[in-house]
């Protein structure tokens, strides 16, 4: 199809273009398949019938593809496409507008014919107008149409309703189509689009220590640690449950000097491991290995068997050192020293870290840009395609930049997550500036409300840029829900975390339930494995019934069956009639048709809960006033529903239900 090229003297106004991130200065996300909106404000003086296109362009400028666009309410001008991309890539899109001046013909000539005003002129101006299109079709068999339209609205045998008729057949529709008249035709600035592998935003992760795997920790002996050999047994019961994505925090040497004991204490034992963080020995820093867990042929080995078994290795980088890292004696400028030239320890008060040095960057940016992409390529190197970058916020926004930019550059399929429990304006502008991930405020948003509002914030305008990765636990979060509700808080926190998020996440032990903390008020877990070797016999728990990773894997494998739950976008919460009761629907289009998930939520893990719940049909892509087919794929019953309907859920029986419809 081809454009007239001429720059209009008149053109069309498009305003306010989105997605556009920073003022169209960084990319907007998306990644292979997925939809994403694109809208703007198109408009014209007078009645002219307007046309809109999203036009997507390759680097080089080739155009790659094109979306008609639809004014999306009357009256509004906001005229939006749902857009999807097939291959990954940088790449950019404008909104292209026109006056259709054959559409605007027919318009006002049915008013015209129909009133027998300027009955004559009407018809020859659209002979005229179809001639034009005539001549610019690209197919004989548009041009023979168009001919026999023209044709007949200069035929003054007929009546001029019959003309006209002839000239407003579906056929002439559609052979204007193929290469319409084009009048003010005019675009948007272009604005930049990154669209990455699927797994920057769909995922399921499992985080663990592989120390504790095969540990033997026994009282009156030495703990002795658990390697990536024995951590690898472990791999085939995370696979089972349907998690794509294993996650080790850091696998270097500890520090020995501040190193601390069980339970953050400051007087450590002889032989306690010391907390994986606090990187770096005479056995090396970020490049190393630390010898209890083996070699890099067994980190190989174990990154090849999660291969295997459909899962990526997540690697955490948590740059900074123990006061024994390579660092401090080889580089001091990269870090903090006080005026008596002690070298200052992280805090996060009240947490004091005295094991860990933050880095400084005032003195040697350059430097530690060079230093971080040749250990993150190192480890690359290792198979690792999958980063989570410890506290990110601590560091200035550049150096990430300019890391992430240099890595993504050469290997666009890296992932980065951002561990970034911060202030909001920090965690959006890490997202926006590279991070493809990143951890969010979901372990705090409890309630009914917190809940509706947050994922609507996710899903909006910051769906974007920001991905988020529900976690519902980590090693120092251990959430008072989850503390004081048992089992069904571990449950319904799942279900929430699986539906609401395309990528949710647990850390080892979640499926135990266990929610022993530290003390009254502490998030922190009581004999953290952070500081600690934590073996568990998964196999006794299993046969007395001790864990939830039944369930799990169910959400797992219901995330995979259902396209709606692996986006962020198209969340709809409906209304249910009492807070403890949550429910949304997602929805996402397919190669087959659509798919809507309805889930219905107990938020309360010691209560039963009835509650009538009040459909948005629309939302549901359900026709208005029968009865339609709801199907628990939980459970694989099936329920009729209707606009207003009942629902009964039980801690510990019925956590929820998650519907597909039809």
């Amino acid at each position: 199809m081809t454009t007239q090229s001429h720059t209009p003297a008149v053109p069309v106004p498009i305003e306010d273009v989105r997605p556009s991130v920073d003022g169209g200065r960084r990319p907007a996300k998306s990644v292979v398949g997925e939809c994403f909106p694109v809208s703007a404000l198109v408009f014209v003086e007078g009645d002219g019938v307007l046309c809109a296109e999203v036009v997507l362009r390759s680097p080089d400028g080739d155009e790659v593809g094109r979306w008609p666009m639809r004014e999306l309410a009357p009256g509004s001008d906001r005229w939006g496409a749902d857009v999807s991309v097939d291959r990954p890539g940088r790449m950019s899109f404008c909104v292209r507008a026109w006056r259709d001046p054959v559409a605007t013909w027919m318009r006002a000539a049915e008013i015209k014919v129909g009133a027998g005003v300027d009955t004559e002129i009407t018809l020859e101006e659209g002979a005229v107008l179809l001639e034009q299109a005539q001549a610019r079709s690209a197919t004989d068999e548009a041009r023979a149409v168009l001919g026999k339209a023209v044709d007949a609205l200069g035929d003054a045998a007929r009546t001029p309703q019959d003309r006209l008729a002839a000239a407003l057949d579906p056929a002439v529709r559609t052979a204007l189509s193929g290469s319409p008249l084009r009048e003010r035709p005019t675009e948007s600035r272009e604005l930049p689009l990154l669209v990455e592998r699927e797994r920057a935003l769909f995922g399921s992760w499992y985080e663990f220590f592989p120390r504790s795997e095969g540990a033997v920790v026994r009282p009156g002996e030495a703990p002795v640690s658990g390697t990536f050999r024995t951590a690898e047994r472990r791999l085939d019961a995370i696979a089972a449950m349907g998690f794509d994505v294993v996650y080790l925090p850091p696998v270097h040497p500890i520090g020995r000097t501040f190193r601390k004991g069980p339970n953050n204490s400051l007087t450590p034992g002889p032989d306690d491991v010391g907390v994986p963080w606090a990187i770096g020995s005479h056995e090396g820093g970020h490049d190393a290995i630390h010898p209890d867990l083996g070699t890099f042929d067994d980190f190989d080995h174990f990154v090849g068997r999660a291969r295997e078994l459909g899962m990526e290795v997540a690697l955490d980088f948590a740059l900074q050192c123990s006061p024994d890292h390579p660092w401090v004696d080889k580089h001091p400028e990269w870090f903090h020293h006080r005026p008596d030239g002690s070298i200052a320890y992280a805090e996060n008060p009240p947490k004091k870290y005295q094991d860990i040095y933050p880095i400084a960057f005032d003195a040697d940016m350059p430097g530690l840009v060079a230093e971080t992409v040749r250990i993150l390529r190192l480890w690359m190197g290792h198979g690792v395609r999958i980063f989570r970058v410890d506290n990110p916020h601590t560091k200035p926004v550049v150096f990430w930049e300019r890391v992430i930019a240099d890595i993504n550059a050469t290997d666009p399929d890296v992932i980065f997550l951002a561990e970034a429990f911060t202030r909001p304006a920090m965690m959006h502008t890490l997202a926006a500036i590279g991070f493809q991930q990143s951890y969010t405020y979901f372990t705090w948003r409890t309630t009914k409300s917190e809940l509706t509002d947050y994922v609507s914030e996710l899903a909006g305008e910051a769906a974007a840029y920001m991905r988020p990765n529900f976690f519902v636990n980590t090693p120092d979060i251990l959430h008072e829900v989850l503390q004081e509700g048992g089992r069904p808080a571990f449950e319904l926190r799942a279900v929430l975390a699986a539906t609401l998020s395309p990528t949710w996440g647990v850390y080892s032990g979640y499926e135990l339930c266990e929610n022993t903390a530290l003390r009254a008020g502490s998030e922190e877990y009581l004999d953290s494995e952070k500081y600690q070797l934590r073996p568990r016999d998964w196999a006794a728990a299993e046969r007395e019934g001790r864990t939830i990773a039944p369930l799990i894997t169910e959400l797992n494998a219901i995330r995979r069956r259902n396209p709606a739950l692996r986006t962020l976008r198209g969340v709809h919460f409906h209304h249910a009639d009492k807070d403890a009761v949550l429910v949304f629907s997602k929805s996402a289009r397919t190669g087959q048709g659509s798919n809507t998930v309805l889930v219905v939520v107990n938020l309360d893990p010691h209560h039963t809960q009835e509650a009538t719940v009040r459909i948005d049909r629309e939302a549901l892509n359900v026709p208005p006033g029968e009865d339609f087919q709801v199907r628990d794929e939980l459970t694989g019953r099936t329920y009729a529903w209707s606009d207003t309907n009942y629902v009964c859920l039980t801690p510990g029986e019925t956590p929820a239900h998650i519907f597909t419809i039809g």
